[in-house]
Protein backbone atom coordinates (compact mmCIF):
# COMPACT_ATOMS: atom_id res chain seq x y z
CA UNK A 1 0.00 0.00 0.00
CA UNK A 2 1.24 3.89 -1.11
CA UNK A 3 0.57 6.30 0.81
CA UNK A 4 0.81 10.36 -0.38
CA UNK A 5 3.10 12.84 1.87
CA UNK A 6 3.57 16.49 1.93
CA UNK A 7 7.56 15.08 0.92
CA UNK A 8 5.98 12.87 -1.48
CA UNK A 9 3.29 13.93 -3.50
CA UNK A 10 1.25 11.60 -5.24
CA UNK A 11 1.63 11.30 -9.17
CA UNK A 12 -0.69 12.26 -11.84
CA UNK A 13 -1.58 9.77 -14.56
CA UNK A 14 -0.17 11.34 -17.64
CA UNK A 15 -3.80 10.89 -19.51
CA UNK A 16 -5.86 12.04 -16.85
CA UNK A 17 -7.29 15.59 -17.88
CA UNK A 18 -5.54 17.34 -14.89
CA UNK A 19 -2.30 17.07 -16.43
CA UNK A 20 -3.33 17.54 -19.97
CA UNK A 21 -4.88 20.96 -18.62
CA UNK A 22 -1.23 21.47 -16.99
CA UNK A 23 0.24 20.92 -19.79
CA UNK A 24 -1.71 23.12 -22.18
CA UNK A 25 -1.37 25.88 -19.20
CA UNK A 26 2.49 25.73 -19.05
CA UNK A 27 2.17 25.55 -23.27
CA UNK A 28 0.45 28.57 -23.30
CA UNK A 29 2.61 30.35 -20.81
CA UNK A 30 5.48 29.68 -23.25
CA UNK A 31 3.92 30.88 -26.05
CA UNK A 32 3.10 34.52 -24.09
CA UNK A 33 6.22 34.43 -22.40
CA UNK A 34 8.55 38.05 -22.78
CA UNK A 35 5.71 39.52 -24.24
CA UNK A 36 6.66 42.45 -21.95
CA UNK A 37 9.84 43.30 -20.03
CA UNK A 38 8.20 44.50 -17.17
CA UNK A 39 9.86 42.85 -13.76
CA UNK A 40 7.75 40.16 -12.01
CA UNK A 41 5.74 40.97 -8.95
CA UNK A 42 6.93 39.43 -5.85
CA UNK A 43 4.85 38.89 -2.88
CA UNK A 44 6.20 40.08 0.90
CA UNK A 45 7.50 36.97 2.42
CA UNK A 46 7.38 36.22 6.06
CA UNK A 47 10.99 35.06 6.29
CA UNK A 48 13.97 34.87 4.04
CA UNK A 49 16.06 33.54 6.75
CA UNK A 50 14.29 30.04 6.56
CA UNK A 51 15.20 27.43 9.28
CA UNK A 52 17.57 28.82 11.86
CA UNK A 53 20.17 26.30 13.46
CA UNK A 54 20.79 26.33 17.31
CA UNK A 55 23.96 28.37 18.28
CA UNK A 56 25.96 32.00 17.65
CA UNK A 57 26.85 30.79 14.26
CA UNK A 58 23.32 29.45 13.33
CA UNK A 59 21.83 32.81 14.29
CA UNK A 60 24.45 34.83 12.37
CA UNK A 61 23.46 33.03 9.15
CA UNK A 62 20.02 33.56 9.73
CA UNK A 63 20.47 37.05 10.30
CA UNK A 64 22.79 37.46 7.27
CA UNK A 65 20.38 35.46 5.05
CA UNK A 66 16.75 37.81 6.55
CA UNK A 67 18.96 41.13 5.91
CA UNK A 68 20.31 39.84 2.09
CA UNK A 69 16.43 39.27 1.62
CA UNK A 70 14.73 42.41 2.66
CA UNK A 71 17.77 44.27 1.08
CA UNK A 72 16.82 42.17 -2.60
CA UNK A 73 12.89 42.76 -1.70
CA UNK A 74 12.87 46.29 -1.21
CA UNK A 75 15.01 46.74 -4.50
CA UNK A 76 12.43 45.08 -6.31
CA UNK A 77 9.87 47.21 -4.85
CA UNK A 78 11.81 50.27 -5.28
CA UNK A 79 12.54 49.26 -8.69
CA UNK A 80 9.18 48.04 -9.66
CA UNK A 81 7.08 50.42 -12.32
CA UNK A 82 4.37 51.43 -9.58
CA UNK A 83 6.79 52.39 -7.29
CA UNK A 84 8.02 54.62 -9.73
CA UNK A 85 4.68 55.81 -10.84
CA UNK A 86 3.94 56.71 -6.71
CA UNK A 87 7.38 58.71 -6.54
CA UNK A 88 6.27 60.32 -9.72
CA UNK A 89 3.20 61.68 -8.76
CA UNK A 90 4.24 62.52 -5.13
CA UNK A 91 7.74 64.54 -7.07
CA UNK A 92 4.53 66.30 -8.80
CA UNK A 93 2.58 66.85 -5.51
CA UNK A 94 5.83 67.94 -3.59
CA UNK A 95 6.07 71.19 -6.57
CA UNK A 96 2.41 72.19 -5.46
CA UNK A 97 3.56 74.17 -2.64
CA UNK A 98 6.58 75.80 -4.81
CA UNK A 99 3.66 77.32 -6.65
CA UNK A 100 1.37 78.24 -4.33
CA UNK A 101 3.88 79.62 -1.29
CA UNK A 102 6.70 81.98 -1.97
CA UNK A 103 9.99 80.83 -2.24
CA UNK A 104 12.71 82.77 -0.53
CA UNK A 105 14.93 81.63 -3.29
CA UNK A 106 13.07 83.77 -5.78
CA UNK A 107 11.43 86.68 -3.28
CA UNK A 108 12.56 86.79 0.60
CA UNK A 109 10.70 90.15 0.68
CA UNK A 110 7.40 88.22 0.05
CA UNK A 111 8.77 85.33 2.02
CA UNK A 112 9.14 87.58 4.82
CA UNK A 113 6.01 89.48 4.42
CA UNK A 114 3.91 86.12 4.15
CA UNK A 115 5.35 84.93 8.08
CA UNK A 116 4.59 88.14 9.21
CA UNK A 117 1.05 88.26 8.06
CA UNK A 118 0.55 84.30 9.20
CA UNK A 119 2.23 84.21 13.09
CA UNK A 120 1.30 80.49 12.81
CA UNK A 121 1.01 79.23 9.31
CA UNK A 122 4.83 80.94 9.08
CA UNK A 123 7.06 78.80 11.70
CA UNK A 124 5.35 75.44 10.07
CA UNK A 125 5.86 76.55 6.72
CA UNK A 126 9.49 77.04 7.83
CA UNK A 127 9.73 73.74 9.50
CA UNK A 128 8.79 72.15 6.93
CA UNK A 129 10.61 73.65 4.21
CA UNK A 130 8.14 74.76 2.37
CA UNK A 131 9.76 78.44 1.81
CA UNK A 132 12.61 76.53 0.03
CA UNK A 133 10.88 73.47 -1.56
CA UNK A 134 13.03 72.48 -4.16
CA UNK A 135 16.01 72.86 -1.91
CA UNK A 136 14.10 71.13 1.41
CA UNK A 137 15.42 67.68 2.14
CA UNK A 138 12.30 65.41 1.09
CA UNK A 139 12.05 67.07 -1.72
CA UNK A 140 15.75 65.62 -2.47
CA UNK A 141 14.46 62.31 -1.21
CA UNK A 142 11.38 61.77 -3.36
CA UNK A 143 14.11 62.86 -6.53
CA UNK A 144 16.51 60.83 -5.49
CA UNK A 145 14.40 57.35 -4.92
CA UNK A 146 12.75 58.08 -7.82
CA UNK A 147 15.81 58.66 -9.88
CA UNK A 148 17.28 55.06 -8.79
CA UNK A 149 13.75 53.64 -9.42
CA UNK A 150 14.22 54.69 -12.42
CA UNK A 151 17.62 53.99 -13.55
CA UNK A 152 16.80 50.35 -11.40
CA UNK A 153 14.11 49.91 -13.61
CA UNK A 154 15.09 50.32 -17.05
CA UNK A 155 18.67 48.62 -16.89
CA UNK A 156 17.53 45.22 -16.42
CA UNK A 157 14.59 45.61 -18.92
CA UNK A 158 16.89 47.37 -21.66
CA UNK A 159 19.38 44.25 -21.44
CA UNK A 160 16.03 41.70 -21.30
CA UNK A 161 14.66 43.27 -24.16
CA UNK A 162 18.17 43.20 -25.92
CA UNK A 163 18.07 39.46 -25.44
CA UNK A 164 14.54 39.20 -27.00
CA UNK A 165 15.59 41.21 -29.89
CA UNK A 166 18.73 38.73 -30.25
CA UNK A 167 16.21 35.51 -29.97
CA UNK A 168 13.53 33.86 -31.81
CA UNK A 169 10.18 34.02 -31.12
CA UNK A 170 8.67 30.79 -29.32
CA UNK A 171 7.48 27.84 -30.92
CA UNK A 172 3.64 27.41 -31.43
CA UNK A 173 1.47 25.85 -28.47
CA UNK A 174 0.04 22.38 -29.04
CA UNK A 175 -3.43 23.45 -29.29
CA UNK A 176 -3.83 27.11 -30.93
CA UNK A 177 -7.41 26.64 -30.55
CA UNK A 178 -7.24 28.43 -27.33
CA UNK A 179 -5.62 31.43 -27.71
CA UNK A 180 -7.57 34.38 -28.16
CA UNK A 181 -7.68 34.82 -32.32
CA UNK A 182 -7.81 31.43 -33.99
CA UNK A 183 -8.39 30.54 -37.80
CA UNK A 184 -8.32 27.29 -39.53
CA UNK A 185 -9.04 26.14 -43.01
CA UNK A 186 -7.79 22.92 -45.58
CA UNK A 187 -5.85 22.97 -48.62
CA UNK A 188 -5.04 20.64 -51.43
CA UNK A 189 -1.28 22.12 -50.94
CA UNK A 190 1.66 20.19 -49.39
CA UNK A 191 2.39 21.33 -45.59
CA UNK A 192 6.07 22.64 -46.59
CA UNK A 193 4.37 24.86 -49.42
CA UNK A 194 1.85 26.63 -46.84
CA UNK A 195 4.54 27.06 -44.51
CA UNK A 196 6.94 28.97 -47.22
CA UNK A 197 4.50 30.65 -48.21
CA UNK A 198 3.29 31.80 -44.70
CA UNK A 199 7.18 32.83 -43.69
CA UNK A 200 7.29 35.12 -47.21
CA UNK A 201 3.89 36.73 -46.15
CA UNK A 202 4.55 37.62 -42.65
CA UNK A 203 8.19 38.77 -43.43
CA UNK A 204 6.70 41.36 -46.05
CA UNK A 205 4.20 42.69 -43.42
CA UNK A 206 7.38 43.54 -41.04
CA UNK A 207 6.98 40.48 -38.95
CA UNK A 208 10.26 38.32 -37.65
CA UNK A 209 9.04 34.76 -38.32
CA UNK A 210 11.03 32.01 -38.73
CA UNK A 211 9.96 28.00 -39.33
CA UNK A 212 9.87 26.26 -36.10
CA UNK A 213 8.64 22.54 -36.03
CA UNK A 214 5.45 22.23 -37.84
CA UNK A 215 4.71 25.44 -37.92
CA UNK A 216 5.73 28.93 -38.61
CA UNK A 217 6.42 31.48 -35.39
CA UNK A 218 5.92 35.14 -35.84
CA UNK A 219 6.67 38.22 -33.56
CA UNK A 220 5.55 42.42 -34.50
CA UNK A 221 5.40 45.08 -32.51
CA UNK A 222 8.55 45.87 -30.77
CA UNK A 223 8.19 49.09 -31.09
CA UNK A 224 6.20 49.26 -28.42
CA UNK A 225 8.88 48.02 -25.62
CA UNK A 226 10.95 50.67 -27.36
CA UNK A 227 8.81 53.11 -26.82
CA UNK A 228 8.12 52.17 -23.05
CA UNK A 229 12.22 52.19 -22.63
CA UNK A 230 12.51 55.33 -23.88
CA UNK A 231 9.48 57.17 -22.33
CA UNK A 232 11.97 56.10 -19.01
CA UNK A 233 15.21 56.79 -20.14
CA UNK A 234 13.76 60.42 -21.34
CA UNK A 235 12.21 60.63 -17.53
CA UNK A 236 16.20 59.89 -16.91
CA UNK A 237 17.45 62.38 -19.00
CA UNK A 238 14.65 65.20 -17.92
CA UNK A 239 15.64 64.34 -14.03
CA UNK A 240 19.26 64.94 -15.01
CA UNK A 241 18.90 68.40 -17.12
CA UNK A 242 16.41 69.83 -14.19
CA UNK A 243 19.36 68.60 -11.38
CA UNK A 244 22.07 70.36 -13.51
CA UNK A 245 20.25 73.41 -14.93
CA UNK A 246 19.11 74.01 -10.48
CA UNK A 247 22.62 73.45 -9.39
CA UNK A 248 24.51 75.83 -12.06
CA UNK A 249 21.96 78.27 -12.90
CA UNK A 250 22.28 81.96 -12.58
CA UNK A 251 19.56 84.78 -12.64
CA UNK A 252 20.85 88.27 -11.92
CA UNK A 253 18.12 91.89 -12.71
CA UNK A 254 19.57 94.87 -13.88
CA UNK A 255 18.09 98.42 -14.64
CA UNK A 256 19.65 100.35 -17.49
CA UNK A 257 19.09 104.04 -18.12
CA UNK A 258 19.68 104.98 -21.84
CA UNK A 259 23.07 105.82 -22.52
CA UNK A 260 24.18 103.72 -19.73
CA UNK A 261 25.63 100.10 -20.60
CA UNK A 262 25.86 96.72 -18.78
CA UNK A 263 29.39 94.49 -18.34
CA UNK A 264 28.20 90.55 -17.02
CA UNK A 265 30.13 90.66 -13.70
CA UNK A 266 28.45 89.90 -10.28
CA UNK A 267 29.10 93.32 -9.29
CA UNK A 268 26.84 95.04 -12.26
CA UNK A 269 23.79 93.37 -11.09
CA UNK A 270 21.22 94.87 -9.18
CA UNK A 271 20.32 91.70 -7.76
CA UNK A 272 21.21 88.06 -8.33
CA UNK A 273 20.70 84.63 -7.40
CA UNK A 274 22.27 81.30 -8.29
CA UNK A 275 22.87 78.04 -7.66
CA UNK A 276 24.60 75.74 -5.33
CA UNK A 277 27.47 74.83 -7.77
CA UNK A 278 27.69 78.08 -9.71
CA UNK A 279 30.88 79.60 -9.98
CA UNK A 280 31.88 83.71 -11.10
CA UNK A 281 33.52 82.01 -13.42
CA UNK A 282 30.98 80.32 -15.06
CA UNK A 283 29.34 83.85 -16.27
CA UNK A 284 29.29 84.35 -20.00
CA UNK A 285 31.75 87.49 -21.12
CA UNK A 286 29.64 89.85 -22.80
CA UNK A 287 28.46 93.76 -22.41
CA UNK A 288 25.98 96.21 -23.92
CA UNK A 289 25.02 99.28 -23.75
CA UNK A 290 21.41 100.44 -24.26
CA UNK A 291 21.10 103.05 -27.04
CA UNK A 292 17.27 103.88 -27.15
CA UNK A 293 14.11 102.46 -25.80
CA UNK A 294 11.04 102.74 -27.63
CA UNK A 295 7.65 102.31 -25.83
CA UNK A 296 4.27 103.21 -27.19
CA UNK A 297 0.99 102.58 -26.23
CA UNK A 298 -3.01 102.13 -27.69
CA UNK A 299 -4.46 105.51 -27.25
CA UNK A 300 -7.97 104.42 -27.90
CA UNK A 301 -10.65 101.86 -26.75
CA UNK A 302 -10.60 99.45 -23.95
CA UNK A 303 -7.04 98.74 -24.81
CA UNK A 304 -6.13 102.18 -24.16
CA UNK A 305 -2.73 102.48 -21.99
CA UNK A 306 -1.95 98.75 -23.05
CA UNK A 307 1.80 98.71 -25.06
CA UNK A 308 1.85 98.81 -28.25
CA UNK A 309 5.50 98.47 -28.75
CA UNK A 310 8.22 97.60 -26.43
CA UNK A 311 11.81 97.46 -27.52
CA UNK A 312 14.96 98.15 -26.52
CA UNK A 313 17.68 98.51 -28.82
CA UNK A 314 21.38 97.92 -27.32
CA UNK A 315 24.80 97.52 -29.31
CA UNK A 316 26.74 94.53 -27.49
CA UNK A 317 29.77 92.43 -28.07
CA UNK A 318 31.34 89.11 -26.49
CA UNK A 319 34.36 89.19 -24.79
CA UNK A 320 37.44 91.56 -24.14
CA UNK A 321 37.76 92.73 -27.30
CA UNK A 322 34.59 91.78 -29.74
CA UNK A 323 33.51 93.62 -32.03
CA UNK A 324 30.34 95.53 -31.40
CA UNK A 325 27.06 94.78 -32.59
CA UNK A 326 23.61 96.61 -32.77
CA UNK A 327 20.69 94.15 -31.53
CA UNK A 328 16.74 94.68 -30.68
CA UNK A 329 15.53 93.30 -27.61
CA UNK A 330 11.80 93.04 -27.35
CA UNK A 331 9.42 90.91 -24.97
CA UNK A 332 9.68 87.28 -25.49
CA UNK A 333 12.68 87.78 -28.04
CA UNK A 334 15.74 87.72 -25.60
CA UNK A 335 19.45 88.34 -26.57
CA UNK A 336 21.30 84.79 -26.87
CA UNK A 337 24.76 84.97 -26.18
CA UNK A 338 26.69 81.35 -25.46
CA UNK A 339 24.19 79.80 -22.75
CA UNK A 340 23.23 83.29 -21.59
CA UNK A 341 19.54 85.12 -22.33
CA UNK A 342 19.22 88.48 -21.85
CA UNK A 343 15.31 89.39 -21.29
CA UNK A 344 13.25 92.82 -21.06
CA UNK A 345 11.51 92.76 -18.59
CA UNK A 346 10.20 95.86 -17.42
CA UNK A 347 10.57 99.87 -18.14
CA UNK A 348 9.91 103.48 -16.72
CA UNK A 349 11.02 106.80 -16.64
CA UNK A 350 14.43 108.17 -15.45
CA UNK A 351 13.48 112.37 -15.05
CA UNK A 352 16.72 114.45 -15.68
CA UNK A 353 17.62 116.24 -12.18
CA UNK A 354 20.02 119.17 -11.73
CA UNK A 355 20.66 120.54 -8.39
CA UNK A 356 22.71 123.59 -7.13
CA UNK A 357 23.92 124.76 -3.70
CA UNK A 358 23.55 128.67 -2.28
CA UNK A 359 26.25 129.60 -5.03
CA UNK A 360 24.98 128.92 -7.73
CA UNK A 361 27.44 125.55 -8.15
CA UNK A 362 25.84 121.79 -9.88
CA UNK A 363 26.30 119.46 -7.08
CA UNK A 364 24.30 117.26 -9.02
CA UNK A 365 23.22 116.57 -12.74
CA UNK A 366 21.73 113.02 -14.37
CA UNK A 367 18.54 110.82 -14.57
CA UNK A 368 17.26 109.31 -11.86
CA UNK A 369 15.56 106.40 -12.11
CA UNK A 370 11.85 105.68 -10.75
CA UNK A 371 10.00 102.91 -10.01
CA UNK A 372 6.65 102.67 -11.55
CA UNK A 373 3.66 101.74 -9.03
CA UNK A 374 0.74 101.25 -10.79
CA UNK A 375 0.13 100.65 -14.95
CA UNK A 376 0.01 104.00 -15.61
CA UNK A 377 3.46 103.93 -14.53
CA UNK A 378 2.93 106.48 -11.77
CA UNK A 379 6.50 106.42 -9.99
CA UNK A 380 8.36 107.05 -6.88
CA UNK A 381 12.24 107.52 -6.25
CA UNK A 382 14.68 109.37 -3.94
CA UNK A 383 17.35 112.57 -5.32
CA UNK A 384 20.15 111.93 -3.17
CA UNK A 385 22.79 114.40 -3.31
CA UNK A 386 25.90 112.55 -1.28
CA UNK A 387 28.94 114.31 -1.97
CA UNK A 388 29.94 118.22 -2.72
CA UNK A 389 27.18 120.12 -1.13
CA UNK A 390 27.94 122.60 1.71
CA UNK A 391 25.09 125.19 3.42
CA UNK A 392 24.60 128.43 3.32
CA UNK A 393 27.16 128.84 6.11
CA UNK A 394 29.49 126.42 4.07
CA UNK A 395 29.27 123.57 6.02
CA UNK A 396 29.30 119.91 4.18
CA UNK A 397 25.42 118.48 3.77
CA UNK A 398 23.69 116.06 2.13
CA UNK A 399 20.18 116.49 0.68
CA UNK A 400 17.55 114.21 -0.26
CA UNK A 401 14.61 114.74 -1.97
CA UNK A 402 11.63 112.40 -2.03
CA UNK A 403 10.17 112.08 -5.71
CA UNK A 404 7.01 111.15 -7.38
CA UNK A 405 6.82 111.36 -11.21
CA UNK A 406 3.75 111.30 -13.16
CA UNK A 407 4.27 110.90 -16.61
CA UNK A 408 0.37 112.25 -17.58
CA UNK A 409 -0.72 114.52 -15.00
CA UNK A 410 -4.96 115.13 -15.01
CA UNK A 411 -4.87 118.88 -14.62
CA UNK A 412 -7.46 119.73 -12.14
CA UNK A 413 -7.78 116.88 -9.93
CA UNK A 414 -4.62 117.63 -7.20
CA UNK A 415 -3.68 114.16 -7.13
CA UNK A 416 -0.52 113.04 -8.01
CA UNK A 417 -1.55 109.74 -10.67
CA UNK A 418 -0.93 109.06 -13.94
CA UNK A 419 -3.87 108.82 -16.14
CA UNK A 420 -1.77 107.18 -19.26
CA UNK A 421 1.61 105.22 -19.17
CA UNK A 422 3.13 107.82 -22.19
CA UNK A 423 4.97 111.04 -21.64
CA UNK A 424 1.47 113.78 -22.31
CA UNK A 425 2.29 116.34 -19.91
CA UNK A 426 5.07 114.95 -17.22
CA UNK A 427 5.05 116.31 -13.41
CA UNK A 428 7.57 115.98 -10.94
CA UNK A 429 6.66 116.39 -7.25
CA UNK A 430 9.85 116.78 -4.71
CA UNK A 431 9.79 116.86 -1.54
CA UNK A 432 13.76 118.70 0.27
CA UNK A 433 15.34 117.46 3.13
CA UNK A 434 19.31 117.62 4.60
CA UNK A 435 21.14 116.14 7.04
CA UNK A 436 22.75 112.75 7.05
CA UNK A 437 21.46 110.23 4.39
CA UNK A 438 23.01 107.66 6.23
CA UNK A 439 24.87 105.98 3.39
CA UNK A 440 28.30 105.95 5.34
CA UNK A 441 26.83 103.92 8.32
CA UNK A 442 27.36 100.49 6.35
CA UNK A 443 23.97 99.50 6.28
CA UNK A 444 22.13 98.95 2.75
CA UNK A 445 19.89 101.01 1.75
CA UNK A 446 17.33 101.30 -0.86
CA UNK A 447 18.49 103.35 -3.22
CA UNK A 448 15.07 104.25 -4.76
CA UNK A 449 13.56 105.14 -1.11
CA UNK A 450 14.69 107.74 1.09
CA UNK A 451 15.90 106.95 4.90
CA UNK A 452 14.27 110.07 6.81
CA UNK A 453 15.88 108.98 10.28
CA UNK A 454 18.43 111.51 10.36
CA UNK A 455 17.47 114.53 8.41
CA UNK A 456 15.46 117.64 8.33
CA UNK A 457 12.65 118.75 6.41
CA UNK A 458 12.80 122.10 4.25
CA UNK A 459 10.24 124.41 5.23
CA UNK A 460 9.32 127.93 3.83
CA UNK A 461 9.01 131.06 5.15
CA UNK A 462 5.55 130.35 6.54
CA UNK A 463 7.06 127.11 8.62
CA UNK A 464 5.48 124.71 6.09
CA UNK A 465 7.01 121.93 4.58
CA UNK A 466 8.50 122.44 1.00
CA UNK A 467 7.62 120.69 -1.62
CA UNK A 468 6.30 121.78 -5.09
CA UNK A 469 4.97 120.08 -8.22
CA UNK A 470 7.59 120.48 -11.15
CA UNK A 471 6.82 120.62 -15.46
CA UNK A 472 9.78 120.29 -17.31
CA UNK A 473 12.35 123.14 -16.90
CA UNK A 474 10.90 124.42 -13.62
CA UNK A 475 13.16 125.32 -10.45
CA UNK A 476 12.29 125.04 -6.94
CA UNK A 477 14.62 127.36 -5.02
CA UNK A 478 15.61 126.09 -0.95
CA UNK A 479 14.48 128.25 1.43
CA UNK A 480 17.53 130.64 3.19
CA UNK A 481 19.73 130.43 0.10
CA UNK A 482 20.36 126.51 0.54
CA UNK A 483 20.70 126.31 -3.62
CA UNK A 484 17.89 124.73 -5.68
CA UNK A 485 16.60 121.77 -7.52
CA UNK A 486 15.54 121.92 -11.61
CA UNK A 487 13.72 119.59 -13.23
CA UNK A 488 15.46 119.62 -16.93
CA UNK A 489 13.33 119.25 -20.12
CA UNK A 490 14.96 115.93 -20.83
CA UNK A 491 13.28 112.75 -19.93
CA UNK A 492 14.84 109.67 -20.20
CA UNK A 493 13.73 106.13 -20.23
CA UNK A 494 15.02 102.88 -18.42
CA UNK A 495 14.59 99.33 -18.91
CA UNK A 496 14.96 96.58 -17.05
CA UNK A 497 16.70 93.42 -18.00
CA UNK A 498 16.96 89.87 -16.71
CA UNK A 499 20.28 87.69 -17.68
CA UNK A 500 19.50 84.11 -17.10
CA UNK A 501 22.01 81.15 -17.71
CA UNK A 502 20.11 77.90 -16.88
CA UNK A 503 22.22 75.26 -18.79
CA UNK A 504 20.48 71.95 -19.34
CA UNK A 505 17.07 73.14 -20.88
CA UNK A 506 17.96 72.11 -24.56
CA UNK A 507 18.34 68.41 -22.78
CA UNK A 508 15.10 68.99 -20.80
CA UNK A 509 13.60 69.86 -24.32
CA UNK A 510 14.67 66.93 -26.07
CA UNK A 511 14.00 64.74 -22.93
CA UNK A 512 10.26 65.97 -23.44
CA UNK A 513 9.81 65.21 -27.20
CA UNK A 514 11.31 61.76 -26.84
CA UNK A 515 9.04 60.67 -23.79
CA UNK A 516 5.86 62.03 -25.68
CA UNK A 517 6.73 59.81 -28.33
CA UNK A 518 7.71 57.07 -26.58
CA UNK A 519 4.72 57.18 -24.37
CA UNK A 520 2.41 57.45 -28.10
CA UNK A 521 4.45 54.26 -29.32
CA UNK A 522 3.93 52.26 -25.80
CA UNK A 523 0.14 53.50 -26.18
CA UNK A 524 -0.76 52.68 -29.75
CA UNK A 525 1.42 50.33 -30.62
CA UNK A 526 0.51 46.54 -30.02
CA UNK A 527 3.05 43.51 -29.39
CA UNK A 528 1.78 40.55 -30.67
CA UNK A 529 2.30 37.01 -31.96
CA UNK A 530 1.45 34.97 -35.16
CA UNK A 531 1.53 31.20 -35.39
CA UNK A 532 0.67 29.11 -38.69
CA UNK A 533 0.78 25.45 -38.44
CA UNK A 534 0.74 23.02 -41.33
CA UNK A 535 -0.07 19.54 -40.67
CA UNK A 536 -1.57 16.86 -43.00
CA UNK A 537 -5.11 15.29 -41.77
CA UNK A 538 -6.01 11.70 -41.54
CA UNK A 539 -7.82 12.28 -44.90
CA UNK A 540 -4.94 13.37 -46.70
CA UNK A 541 -5.63 16.85 -46.81
CA UNK A 542 -3.50 19.94 -45.27
CA UNK A 543 -5.29 21.53 -42.39
CA UNK A 544 -4.15 25.12 -41.54
CA UNK A 545 -4.19 26.47 -38.65
CA UNK A 546 -3.81 30.20 -37.31
CA UNK A 547 -3.43 31.74 -34.39
CA UNK A 548 -2.80 35.07 -32.56
CA UNK A 549 -1.88 36.05 -29.08
CA UNK A 550 -1.29 40.14 -28.26
CA UNK A 551 0.10 41.45 -24.74
CA UNK A 552 -3.44 42.77 -24.11
CA UNK A 553 -6.73 42.26 -25.75
CA UNK A 554 -7.50 44.40 -28.70
CA UNK A 555 -10.15 44.05 -31.74
CA UNK A 556 -6.94 44.55 -34.33
CA UNK A 557 -5.66 41.17 -33.69
CA UNK A 558 -8.60 38.97 -34.67
CA UNK A 559 -9.09 41.66 -37.77
CA UNK A 560 -5.16 41.31 -38.22
CA UNK A 561 -5.25 37.25 -38.29
CA UNK A 562 -8.13 37.04 -40.66
CA UNK A 563 -6.49 39.36 -42.95
CA UNK A 564 -3.27 37.29 -42.90
CA UNK A 565 -5.96 33.79 -43.27
CA UNK A 566 -7.27 35.71 -46.13
CA UNK A 567 -3.63 36.72 -47.96
CA UNK A 568 -2.59 32.76 -46.90
CA UNK A 569 -6.06 31.29 -49.14
CA UNK A 570 -5.22 33.71 -51.83
CA UNK A 571 -1.75 32.55 -52.18
CA UNK A 572 -1.46 29.28 -51.40
CA UNK A 573 -1.86 26.65 -54.61
CA UNK A 574 -4.27 24.44 -55.02
CA UNK A 575 -5.92 26.57 -51.62
CA UNK A 576 -9.55 26.40 -54.04
CA UNK A 577 -9.55 23.06 -54.69
CA UNK A 578 -9.85 21.94 -51.26
CA UNK A 579 -12.94 20.90 -49.55
CA UNK A 580 -14.44 23.31 -46.37
CA UNK A 581 -11.19 25.98 -47.81
CA UNK A 582 -12.77 29.05 -46.64
CA UNK A 583 -11.18 30.03 -43.48
CA UNK A 584 -13.05 30.68 -40.43
CA UNK A 585 -11.33 32.75 -37.75
CA UNK A 586 -12.80 33.31 -33.99
CA UNK A 587 -11.86 35.26 -31.01
CA UNK A 588 -12.39 36.67 -27.68
CA UNK A 589 -14.06 33.85 -26.23
CA UNK A 590 -13.47 29.99 -25.87
CA UNK A 591 -16.76 28.80 -27.16
CA UNK A 592 -16.47 30.67 -30.74
CA UNK A 593 -12.66 29.50 -30.57
CA UNK A 594 -14.17 26.29 -30.04
CA UNK A 595 -16.41 26.40 -32.90
CA UNK A 596 -14.35 27.62 -35.33
CA UNK A 597 -11.62 24.66 -34.86
CA UNK A 598 -15.01 22.04 -34.99
CA UNK A 599 -15.42 24.24 -38.82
Amino acid sequence: MSKTTADSPAETPADSPRADSSADDQDLGAAGSQLSTAPVETAMPGSFGGNRRPGLTGWLAWTGREALGWARWFWRQLTSMRVALMLLFLLSLGAVPGSLIPQSGTDALKVSEFQDAHKTLGPIYQKLGLFHVYGSAWFGAIYVLLFVSLIGCIIPRTWQFVGQLRGRPPGAPKRLNRLPAYATWRTAAEPEQVREVALSALKKRRFRAHIAGDAVAAEKGYLRETGNLLFHLALIVMLIAFAWGQLFKSEGDKLIVEGDGFSNTLTQYDDFKSGNLFSDDDLVPFSFNLKNFIGTYERTGPNRGTPSTFQADISYSIGAYGKSEKHTIKVNEPLEIGDSKVYLVSHGYAPVVTVRDGKGNVVFHQAVPMLPIDSNVTSQGAIKVLDGYKNAQGVAEQLGFAALFVPTYAKGSGTMFSQYPGLDYPVLNVTGYHGDLGVNSGIPQNVYQLETKNLKQFKDSKGKILKAQLLPGETMKLPNGAGSITFDKQIKEWAGFQVVQQPGTTWALAGALTAILGLAGSLFIQRRRVWVRATRGADGVTVVEMAGLGRSESAKLPEELGDLAGILYDRVPGASDAPEAEPDAVSDSDTATAEGAEN
